[in-house]
């Protein structure tokens, strides 16, 4: 059973996913899947391509925007771009999803979306304390 955690009604993050997990993505009604791990990073992690061929062939976009530490300002924005013009749900992914929620709340910080206390009140529901990086 995947591990995802909705953080608003059209976002959610998750730890690593796997190829059969993008069936359950698919199922739940995400439309594009945002990978924010580099490839290789641990031993044994499914591809990217991997994990991107499969979202093809279930009709949903893949976008990989590999974050390593605290995202960079070019990375918000593309996860912030890819997230508005989904339409439909987002499922963001790392190794744990920490990568992937702070990036996101980042460009919403950015763009005027929630606010901090917001950010950090959906973190703290999703399971992410997103207190000492917003």
């Amino acid at each position: 059973m995947p591990d995802f955690h909705a953080v608003t009604e059209a976002f959610a993050v998750s730890p690593q996913i796997t190829v059969a997990d993008v069936a359950a993505a698919q199922a739940q009604g995400f439309t594009l899947i945002i990978n924010n791990r580099p490839d290789g990073e641990a031993a044994g992690q499914p591809s990217g391509a991997e994990i991107e061929a499969e979202a093809r062939a279930r009709g949903l976009d893949y976008t990989h925007v590999p974050v390593v530490g605290r995202p960079t300002d070019d990375q918000v924005r593309a996860v912030d771009t890819a997230v508005r013009g989904a339409g439909g749900k987002v499922l963001a992914y790392c190794r744990s999803g920490t990568r992937s929620i702070v990036t996101w709340a980042l460009g919403q910080q950015a763009s005027g979306g929630l606010n901090r206390q917001a950010l950090i009140e959906r973190g703290h529901a999703a399971g992410y304390d997103l207190s000492t990086v917003l």
